[in-house]
Parts: structure tokens; sequence; C-alpha cells
């Protein structure tokens, strides 16, 4: 969908979590610097599963300066809060208020009634500890779980608040509560692709007049005891290396896995008209969006197909000459990378008709539902300056047919078309532009 006839959506502020800082500038310098944030595991125990390595976001502890500038009486809300959120959570309400902060969208320059939430998640899965002291009580004299000890004796033990802290709908509901937020809210959990139809959905909200402003982000984490242990039965993981930091190769002809890791980001959307009119900067304008589910059972290309369609449909009646650069998922499994390179080439052609093409998680892999917008923040600050290249890029895959930044001075252009993928073959793809 092309919103050139339509009311403007721009963006004024954002916000980060990531394994490379929180600091959305801090993070695009280590971008553009070739900087890794894959260090070994803190919060799973090593040697237990096949991988110890992974890209955790070691800046964000959950403490409350983590959240950005608060207000006091904020401060003390959101601090006593924390005590019904996992980490996923945690983070994705601290960029949502960094965002918040970041576009000086006040109190009293804002619509509380049209002003909203749209946040985009995964399923969540609880930690182990929220059981233990229960199933520890139904065990019987030779330490075997008894199941039917568990309604009566192992039960009252977990706390009753406990789901609280796992519901995917809980970072929009944190957010709105927290800012008195009253507009549209609204949660997608579409794992990879979670971040691309969050910004999707309220594009069109504000485009279509439902609202003056939106927090719109996405929060993630592969790195959770149960989870990572999913990743490694369920996924082509990478292999360690030597160096723990070329462990995630997008689109090298080496690669042979992803990358685990976590992170969150939020921007703010705003209407052109009320952006103006109280004075903002604006970072960016989206004018583009598109998605696509196409299941396995269309064939082996299936993930090609999706990734297509939703890259058309962004790009609208643009001229693909006019685009910047493309922030591509680039996941660095083998199939995945040749897929999403096919798809390139179908819409932009052959390397030397495409724009350049960078995707960050060289530096930190797969952030799950979070990398979409993480993405997406540092394509949106590298507008009209330097692109980040493609790290551990070495040697292109002659089966990925794109023209990849593996170097410094490349330039970003001025506009960018990101997307992602799920393994399910559920894709987004979002066109932002600077504002002339």
């Amino acid at each position: 969908m092309d919103n050139s006839k339509a009311r403007r959506v721009v963006i004024t502020g954002v916000g980060v979590v990531s394994p490379l800082g929180l600091v959305p500038e801090e993070m695009l310098s280590r971008l553009r610097s070739g900087e890794s944030g894959i260090q070994p595991f803190t919060r799973i125990p090593h040697g237990v599963l096949e991988i110890d390595h992974g890209a955790e976001a070691h800046d964000f502890s959950g403490h409350i300066d983590d959240y950005g500038p608060l207000e006091k009486m904020l401060k003390r809300t959101i601090r006593k809060g924390t005590k019904v959120m996992c980490r996923e959570i945690e983070m994705g309400v601290a960029v949502a208020q960094r965002a918040l902060a970041d576009s000086g969208l006040t109190e009293d320059v804002r619509d509380r009634d049209r002003t909203g939430v749209i946040f985009g998640c995964d399923y969540i899965m609880s930690l182990p500890e929220e059981f233990t002291t229960g199933i520890a009580k139904c065990l019987d004299d030779n330490g075997e779980f008894q199941i039917s000890e568990w309604g009566q004796t192992g039960k009252p033990e977990v706390n009753p608040l406990w789901l609280l802290k796992y519901l995917p709908n809980m970072p929009a509901s944190h957010v709105a509560i927290y800012n008195d937020l009253r507009g549209p809210n609204n949660s997608i959990t579409l794992r990879e692709a979670a971040g691309g139809a969050a910004a999707a959905e309220a594009f069109s909200t504000v485009q279509r007049g439902h609202a003056d402003a939106l927090i719109v982000g996405a929060t993630g984490s592969r790195i959770h005891p149960l989870r990572t242990l999913h990743a490694s039965l369920q996924e082509k993981l990478a292999s360690t290396c030597d160096d723990p930091t070329n462990m995630s190769r997008p689109f090298d002809q080496s690669r042979d896995g992803s990358v685990l890791g976590e992170g969150a980001g939020a921007l703010v959307f705003e209407s052109y008209e009320h952006a103006v009119a109280r004075g903002a900067k604006i970072l960016g304008e989206v004018v583009g969006y598109g998605s696509s589910a196409v299941g396995g059972a269309s064939g082996d290309h299936f993930q090609q197909r999706a990734i297509a369609n939703a890259l058309r449909a962004a790009l609208g009646a643009a001229d693909p000459s006019s685009i910047g650069h493309i922030h591509a998922h680039g996941l660095g499994t083998v199939e995945g990378d040749q897929q999403e390179a096919a798809a390139i080439a179908d819409v932009f052609g052959s390397p030397d008709q495409q724009p350049p093409v960078t995707t960050a998680k060289g530096h930190f892999g797969n952030l799950g539902a979070g990398g979409g917008m993480v993405e997406m923040v540092a394509s949106v600050l590298s507008l009209g300056g330097e692109l980040f290249p493609i790290r551990n890029l070495k040697n292109l895959d002659d089966q990925c047919p794109i023209n990849a930044c593996s170097g410094s001075g490349v330039q970003a252009g001025d506009s960018f078309i990101t997307t992602n993928v799920t393994p399910q073959g559920q894709a987004t793809a979002i066109r932002i532009q600077r504002v002339a």
C-alpha cells in the first residue's frame, strides 16, 4: 500500500535496547565500525546446549535508569510495575519510554485520546524458577514428581500474578497505562515479522486519521533457558568459531546458521501535520508497506515468494532505482539467505541494478520479534549518511545475487526498504524516506 495521496506519517522519535547499546546513535556508530555484540552467554548455562554464545543486551540491566529520562512519579510507578514484567516486557517498556522522550511528545502537547500504542512480540516463555518451589513440594520419597499432588500442594506455591509477566499484550498495555494513552492499542505476535507488522498497522492507523501519534515497537529475546533449548532443537544455528564474533555470516558462502540474540526497538509515528504544528524533529517518513504469507505447501521457495510479494507491495508505484538501500533480513542460514536474495533479485533485478543491500544480523544475530524494529531504527538514522556494511561478509555466495554492502563509504541514500520473514513464510516490508 502506498500513501502518496493520503495523510502523511512521519517518525519523530526512536528508542532501542540492543546488544550494541541503549543509545540509537551509539548503536549506529558501532554498526558502522563493525563491532559485534556476540559474546559468551551469561544467562544460559555453558556446556549444556550445542551453543554457548549469543548476543545479549548486556547494557540493559532492568534498572529504572535504563528506561531513559522519566519524571519522578512515573519512575516510581514503572519501578513498581517491573515486579510483573519479564525481561522481554521490560525491554519493550524501556524502548517505548525512550522513544517517547526522544520525540518530545510530552503530556502537554499530546491528545491522550488520539495517542496510542502498537507493539509487536512473540509468545513469551515462563522461567522455570516460577514453578520450582511448587514442583519440589510434589516430589515423593524417591524424588519423583507426582502430578496428582500439583493442584493441592504445588500450584498454591506459584505466584498468582505470574502470568502477567509473560503475556505478549503487556508491553502495549503497560506503556498505555503509564502514559495515559487512550488511543488505538494493539499487540501483534508474528515472530521475526512482528516489528514490520506493527509498523504497518501503526502507519495505516495514523494515515486513516484514527490517531495523531502512536508509539510503535517490538521486543523479543531468544536467550532464555527454554527458548534457547527450543531454538537449538528446531533451527539451524551457527557453529561456534574460534572467534565467536564471526559466527553470524549473512550471505557469505561459509555461513552455516543463525545466532540467537535479544533486543527491542520503538519509534514514534505521527501525522505530518501534528508533528509540524508542535515543531517536532522529523527523522523520516513512512511511505509504503507490504506483507505476505506463503506457506510451505506452495513449494520449496515459499519464503522467496513471501518476501518478493512484501517488497513489491512496499515499493508500490515508486521507481526501484529511487531506493537508497535495502535492509535485508539476512538470517545467516544457507537456504534462508538464498531465498531472500532471490526475492530481492525478483523485484529489483540483477545486482548491478539493485540499491546497496545490508543487514545488521552479522553484528548481533537474530533478536527475535525485536529484531525488525531495531534494524528499522538503524536504517532510519543512516538516511543521508553512510551505510553500515554487512559484518563477516568475506565471500558473497554465488547463489545470493545481491548488491551486498561489504565495505565502508557506501551511502545509505534518502530512502530504504527493510524486510523480515518468519520460518513459516510470513513476510513484511516497510519503506521509509527522508523528508525534504
